[in-house]
């Protein structure tokens, strides 16, 4: 287990190691940092964890070379750009830096670091993040999407009058807004919740928009796991969220790989005509009435479920990793593959006594007995046998008064 350090411990930490190739800088550290860490750890990469506390999982983990604190973006971006740049600094290559939450990603955009190295084009990242500029391209573009009020040039009443209730109202920006009310997609059943949102947003300083509540076909949820090199070329496979917990809009907890054509060329359209390259993970939904996938968003980052591309030899984060530093690196894939967040995958099944377990007796023994760990199908978010520490880390804060403020 690696210990959380300060930032002036961790910047003596680095000052008196030595690497052998460049380290990767990953933030924030909790379980997508874990994923990219152990992606890129399998690599030989070594990987420094960076977030504001120490309570996520990966500084607990063994793919982990070094952790410790940096000035959290959204306090101060001028101080933690200032904290990376010392940092950079300290070690004797120029480090690659992955931002794994929208406000890490931008904060590295918006003014990127002297001395960093980044693994994605930061002056078309927010064209692409931001749902305003999103939902404008995908129109233009014929790419479907909810039918939606940009709240800033729509009267908030006119907006429900077309689209009726119950609605939903998202932010344009999503971590500012999840920060400011608790969560990044809000439904609202009347007037009265609706103005609440939309002044709760105001607050905060957030645009928000008013969106139809899609009938969603549950289980069909696809999105585009994709690294884009500089030059334009494509790497990814298509993810189905098939569980997500809780329903309807919540994160995933079981992904499976699948063939979706539609999916993806929708995707590769959306983020060449960007001229977006890097990570990114481009999410549809299958809407019932329509009957066909519809746009919801594109995280221009790593995300929780990127370990399910990893699993299926495509491993993003080691293909960003590679084109930043001028090498190569040999992807197998795409395999068949299936993710499985257990945290949430156990809570479902022991609140929902009418849930359908969609795990085979044979991937509950290989979950239990750390034979998925060999390889093939089956990965997951957190828990590994032979990396306990991550586990462990993640028990101490699922049952204890301290509440990680980010679940990904």
């Amino acid at each position: 287990m690696t210990e959380f350090r300060s930032f002036e411990e961790l910047l003596t930490t680095l000052q008196d190691r030595e690497f052998a190739r460049p380290p990767a800088f990953v933030a924030n550290a909790h379980v997508t940092g874990l994923s990219v860490a152990r992606a890129l750890a399998a690599h030989d990469v070594p990987v420094i964890a960076l977030d504001r506390s120490g309570d996520g999982v990966a500084p607990a983990s063994d793919a982990v070379v070094a952790a410790g604190e940096v000035t959290y973006p959204l306090a101060d971006a001028d101080e933690f750009r200032a904290d990376i740049e010392r940092l950079a600094a300290a070690v004797d290559h120029e480090p690659v830096a992955f931002g794994c939450m929208d406000e890490w990603a931008l904060a590295l955009a918006d003014d990127p670091p002297a001395g960093v190295r980044l693994t994605f084009a930061a002056d078309v990242v927010d064209t692409v993040l931001d749902k305003y500029e999103l939902y404008r391209r995908a129109d233009r573009l014929d790419v479907p999407f909810p039918e939606t009020y940009f709240l800033e040039e729509t009267d908030p009443t006119t907006a429900a009058d077309a689209l009726g209730f119950p609605l939903v109202v998202k932010p344009a920006r999503k971590r500012r807004f999840e920060e400011a009310v608790g969560t990044n997609v809000l439904e609202v059943d009347d007037e009265e919740e609706f103005a609440e949102a939309v002044a709760a947003a105001e607050e905060a300083g957030v645009r928000v928009m008013a969106q139809e509540k899609v009938r969603r076909a549950t289980g069909e949820d696809h999105s585009f796991a994709s690294y884009i090199s500089p030059d334009g070329e494509p790497l990814g496979v298509v993810g189905n969220a098939r569980i997500r917990y809780p329903t309807g809009y919540g994160t995933s907890c079981v992904v499976d790989r699948v063939e979706e054509p539609t999916v993806r060329e929708r995707a590769e359209r959306l983020l060449a005509d960007a001229g977006y390259y890097g990570i990114s993970e481009s999410e549809f939904l299958y809407d019932a009435d329509r009957e066909e996938f519809v746009l919801l968003d594109v995280n221009t980052r790593p995300w929780k479920w990127i370990g399910l591309a990893v699993a299926a030899g495509i491993n993003l984060p080691m293909a960003a990793y590679a084109d930043a530093i001028g090498t190569e690196v040999v992807h197998t894939g795409p395999l068949d593959a299936r993710w499985v967040y257990l945290p949430d995958y156990l809570r479902l099944n022991f609140e929902d006594p009418g849930f359908d377990d969609v795990l085979s007796d044979g991937e509950w023994a290989a979950l239990l007995s750390g034979e998925f760990e060999a390889g093939g199908w089956l990965t997951t978010g957190v828990y590994r046998l032979s990396d306990p520490g991550p586990a462990r880390a993640l028990l101490a804060t699922e049952f204890a008064d301290r509440d990680y403020y980010c679940a990904c």
